[in-house]
Formats: structure tokens, sequence, C-alpha cells
């Protein structure tokens, strides 16, 4: 973490943004500077290290703008555990409403699970070399203990010594076969462990099913694991036996340490709808009121123990970074001491009929690429014009300021409406044929439902 933190600068950060978010500068120098810090916190002697908080991020805006993208794309560039959680669901009682500690130890799963996936890369060699081994002497058996078995049995031992060498040579020959994946298509039948399929949990009263307090983790360390025969060709097994040499070699202890580690120290959650529960009023129906959420958010973001099924968690220097549209709540309506705990805040802008046509074109991930992409894999070539870029731009303007903002989503339901027939007939009656979508097309498909202001609301 602290490397690839040292490595980018917040105007590089900056830069790697831009690769997938369009536009909303002072959003991501506001990201950019708090990914920053934390690496600066790192170079910090200890005495003053453990009091240097980090900054955490209201953003303010309509939906569809990129708020959750920055969030996302920036723990993604730090190799941070991260997960998004929305404050409205922590306003909902019994089972469906979730205990707000939750979110932490949702965190720390995540982190569990990339550190295991990145020792499992480690070892993957060795894993692979394991898998190989024990294939091999399912197709040929070694030869052991000849020696003292044709001593035994008063036999020559230059006979057994034969043998043993035959052996071998036939397992080297075999094992290159193996290596060459010349004997992936064969059947074979071996040993793989069987987890005991105990699916019960232990559910309590609000939220106590997330403490990840299971009979399937609490029984399956005492249970002995069985092994059941398995019949599957030479490369699915292969796959198999070295994905379970693989846990073997992986120590979940340590795995356990360092995922707890990077949590405290370069965890990210993301609270959307933070405006949701702002205000000391309660909401309609039967649900906890949206200060008594607030308060119980506030121990989280100020820094608390958290207990979770891998131990005790510090949230102490956890980055939080909240969002929210606040058309009708204000941030001034969060309860002073939340308010406290987000010093920085960033308005993100709506998006501009300019700022459409960017998102269209030009992210590593833009959606004309997407489905240019999709239609190229049954040999379509689809090609947009500039007229039609700036058509299908100009169109999610005007539906957002006629119907509802939501931002970039518009696009999406634009480009499926506009290439509905062409991706219904591709298979059949356009196989490998060229579309090219321009101006005078996007008005012809879409222009009816654009006038029609009902049809815009159930359409577009």
């Amino acid at each position: 973490m602290t490397r690839i933190m040292k490595e980018f600068t917040p105007t590089q950060i900056v830069k790697e943004l831009d690769n997938f978010i369009i536009g909303q500068t002072d959003a991501k120098r506001a990201v950019a500077i708090a990914l920053r810090n934390r690496w600066r916190r790192q170079q910090v002697t200890n005495e003053l290290r453990e009091e240097i908080m980090p900054n955490n991020i209201i953003l303010i805006g309509p939906t569809g703008v990129g708020k959750t993208e920055i969030a996302r794309r920036l723990a993604k560039l730090a190799e941070a555990p991260f997960i998004k959680v929305e404050a409205s669901k922590f306003t909902e009682v019994g089972y469906v409403g979730r205990d707000v500690e939750s979110m932490i130890r949702d965190l720390t799963d995540y982190a569990v699970n990339m550190v295991k996936a990145e020792r499992t890369e480690e070892v993957k060699n060795k894993a692979d070399e394991m898998a190989e081994d024990k294939i091999l002497d399912i197709l040929i058996p070694p030869v052991k203990n000849t020696v003292a078995n044709s001593k035994q049995a008063g036999e020559q031992q230059p006979n057994h010594e034969n043998e043993a060498y035959q052996n071998q040579k036939t397992r080297e020959w075999m094992k290159s076969k193996l290596k060459r994946g010349e004997l992936n298509d064969k059947m074979i039948e071996f040993d793989a462990q069987a987890s005991p399929a105990i699916g019960m949990q232990i559910l309590g009263p609000l939220g106590m099913d997330d403490m990840g307090i299971n009979l399937q983790d609490m029984l399956g360390s005492i249970m002995p694991k069985k092994n059941k025969k398995r019949k599957t060709s030479i490369s699915d097994a292969r796959q198999i036996i070295a994905n379970e040499e693989a846990q073997k070699l992986i120590d979940m202890e340590a795995v356990q340490k360092e995922a707890i580690l990077r949590v405290e120290q370069s965890g990210i959650i993301f609270i959307d709808e933070i405006d949701k529960v702002a205000g000391s009023g309660k909401s309609q129906g039967p649900d906890v009121s949206r200060e008594g959420v607030q308060r119980d958010l506030l121990p989280i973001v100020e820094g608390s123990n958290v207990n979770t099924k891998y131990g005790v968690v510090h949230t102490d220097h956890i980055l939080f970074i909240a969002a929210g549209a606040f058309h009708v709540a204000k941030p001034s309506d969060l309860i002073p001491e939340l308010q406290g705990r987000f010093p920085i805040r960033v308005e993100l802008k709506s998006l501009t009929e300019e700022d459409f046509i960017k998102i269209l074109t030009t992210p590593q991930n833009a959606l004309l690429k997407q489905y240019a992409a999709l239609l190229e894999t049954e040999g379509v070539n689809l090609q947009f014009t500039k007229d039609g870029i700036r058509a299908i731009a100009k169109i999610a303007t005007e539906v957002n300021d006629q119907v509802e903002n939501i931002g970039a989503r518009r696009l999406h339901t634009i480009l499926t409406t506009l290439l509905d027939e062409t991706l219904f007939d591709v298979p059949d009656k356009m196989p490998a044929a060229k579309v090219v979508v321009n101006g005078k097309m996007v008005e012809d498909k879409l222009n009816k439902i654009v006038k029609n202001r009902d049809l815009s609301k159930f359409i577009l």
C-alpha cells in the first residue's frame, strides 16, 4: 500500500482518475490529497502518527455525476479494501435493516479475500507443481522401498533397481506430456476434499446475523474434512488439486493479520445517500430515526473497536467518503458531531452536453467502446459518427432537464433504446455487417420519444 501511494503524486492520481471519470476536478483533487496524506502519515514518527486523523469527505451532487465511481476507482488505484454502503439501509428495522458495525465486518471480509487471493497467486507455481506430481502419482504410481523389499524377499537387487529406473524414466516422459497439455482431455479419478454442507446460521435480533458467527465456521474447523471421489478431465483435476494445495501453503493466520492491518491503515468506506439520514425528524413508517442512525455512525467514523470473526478492527484511520444529492436536506442538517468528522465538502457539477460527448468517447471503459466490443463478438462493426454522438449527448441533456436528472446513467437508457433492434437482429439477420450510427438515425429513432413527455418518462 505504501509503495503504491508513494508512486502516485496527487497530480498523477487525478490523471489516473481522468481515464475513467469526466470532469469533477474538485472532487478528484480532494480524494487525491486524502490518498497522498495516507502515505505522508506513514512517514511521520510513531508518536504523532496515531494522532493524525484522515480528512473524511462529503461529495455533494445529483445521481450519475461520478461520486461512486471516483471512490471506487480511487480504491482500485491504491489497491485498498473498499466497500460501498447505503446509509438508508441502516434506517430499516427487523431482519432487513443492518447494524452499522456490519460495514466494518464486510470491509474486513473483503480484505481477507483480497490478501488470500494475493497469497494464492504467490504460491501458484508451487501448487501447480504439487498438483502435477499428484496426478502423476495416480497415472504412474512410483516404485517404493524396492531395495528393502528385495532383501526381505531374497530377490536380486539389480532387478528392482532396474524397475525403479524404468519407472522414473516413464514418469519423466509422462510429466513432460502433462506439462505440454497433451493429456488435458484424458479422464482421471482422484480424491478431492468435501466440505461439510452446513448452511444454517445463528440468527439474532437487529443485525446479529452480521456477527459472522455461523455453524459452518464453528464446526468446519472441528469436524474433519472428508474426501470424495471425483472423476474429471486432467485439466480440471489439475486446477482443483492446485487450489487445494495452495490453501495448504497459505498461512491463514498471517493472512488475517495482514487483512486487518490493511483495513485499519488503508480501508475506504463509501457511504452513499448520507442525505437520507440528515435531519432529526422521523421518516414515515416503522423505521429507525434518522438522527439515531447518525449517532450510530458517529463512533465508527470517530474511531472505535469493532469485533469481527478475524479479530478486533480499529476504525480510527479508515477513510470515509460520504455522498448524497442533498436536494431536500443540507450537509448542515447532519448532527454537529458528524459534520465535524467530514471536514472536506466538495460539490460535484451537473453534466453538460459536452461532458456527455466526452463520457461517450474518452474513458477507457466508454459506453460506445463497450457496445462496439459486444457486437464485435458477432462480427459486426459498430461505428458512431461525430454528429451521431452529439445527437445522443443532446438528447441525454434534454431528457435530464425535462424528466429527472440522473446524470450519465441517462446515456445507458438512450443507447439501449437506440440499439434495441440492432442488438436483437444481429445474430439472425445481420451477421458480419457494418452498422453506422449517425445523427439522422438517432433523430429518426428517438425524436418521437423525446417530444412525447409521457413516453420519455417510461422509455428514456
